[in-house]
């Protein structure tokens, strides 16, 4: 694959995105994380997913997002969808943020079942207002799910950006461990407690208790997709 990579190690599928000095989610690159999620699936894997040292991601490509207002909601529109996915996954998703993660890249961890960070200086949070793009639809739901109440207007309508130990208390992160060296290796120790999980349990009370989020994500992807977005 030309924009992940992919580990396999005793049922723990480590995928990393590796597009460019800020790991940009293009089409091409969330073709591969379904093809990649698809294989994990097949194998009842636990998946970690993460990004090159520093960052995790800095957003949607914008060379598509400047193309062409089609372009930029079919690119959405496909984010969207992985996102949805990974809410509804049938085995755990642990998110190993590498550093920053930006507008998608962090709705990315927004995602998963379960995220690290390591400390240092790098920011986590949704710019898009910063940045003249009126947040989407789904951006927003999915950051109501996660994002606690007494963040979320700075998260999503101010445009906030977090160091790691805030983004814990924001709802973007679970831990922050000590360095890169860690980060890994720890999130590896949280995938060797998770398939230790019933998956098929997992799975069906994660359905259960995402039923909501889900429901308005479907809701708020078809919204987003008539929508003309603001860049």
């Amino acid at each position: 694959m030309e924009f992940i990579s992919v580990a396999i190690d005793n049922n723990v599928h480590v995928i990393t995105l590796k597009n460019g000095k800020v790991n940009a989610i293009s089409p091409e690159l969330i073709t591969e994380v379904n093809s990649a999620l698809d294989q994990a699936e097949k194998d009842g894997a636990v998946v970690i997913l993460t990004g090159q040292p520093g960052i995790l991601s800095g957003g949607f490509d914008l060379k598509t997002m400047s193309k062409s207002s089609d372009d930029a909601i079919a690119l959405v529109t496909k984010g969207s969808k992985l996102a949805r996915r990974m809410l509804a996954f049938p085995t755990p998703i642990i998110g190993a943020c590498s550093g920053h993660a930006i507008a998608k890249g962090a709705f990315l961890m927004l995602c998963c079942d379960y995220r690290l960070g390591c400390a240092g200086n790098y920011k986590i949070g949704l710019n898009e207002v910063a940045i003249g793009m009126t947040m989407h639809y789904a951006g927003i739901e999915m950051a109501r799910n996660r994002i606690p109440r007494n963040y979320l207007t700075r998260a999503i309508i101010n445009a906030e950006l977090f160091d790691p130990e805030t983004a814990v208390l924001a709802g973007f992160l679970d831990v922050v461990v000590v360095d890169q060296e860690q980060l890994l290796d720890s999130a590896k120790t949280v995938a060797k407690q998770m398939l230790q999980l019933n998956m098929a349990a997992h799975h069906a009370t994660k359905l259960k208790e995402r039923q909501t989020i889900l429901a308005s994500l479907d809701t708020a992807i078809e919204l987003d997709a008539k929508s003309t977005l603001n860049i």
